[in-house]
């Protein structure tokens, strides 16, 4: 039971890391056919550690947190999260320095 377990966690963390490459490789596939994307290798790197990130906090959530309420919580609180950092990359919403203000 307990590799049935491993190989159900483990095709989950593969998912993840395939959607977060697939919702990576988006603006990369953009680039190649309009100029209103503009992505540098700085762009790609931070959303690639937001992503690979996010989706790596969910994994180990999900496998250390029993209950399915506090599951919902955290993972809630990590995608808001991630939601908030990307505004802020993205537009400055809160004027950091982080958006270029």
């Amino acid at each position: 039971m307990n590799s049935t377990l491993n190989t159900t966690q483990n095709k989950r963390l593969i998912a993840i890391m395939i959607g977060a490459t697939a919702l990576l490789a988006l603006p990369l596939i953009a680039m190649q056919f309009t100029d209103e994307v503009n992505w540098t290798t700085l762009d790609f790197a931070a959303m690639g550690m937001l992503l690979f990130g996010t989706g790596l906090l969910i994994e180990f959530t999900l496998r250390k947190v029993k209950k399915t309420g506090h599951r919902l919580l955290v993972c809630g609180v990590i995608l808001f999260a991630l939601l908030v950092i990307w505004a802020e990359l993205a537009v400055g919403v809160f004027g950091t320095p982080f958006a270029g203000n």
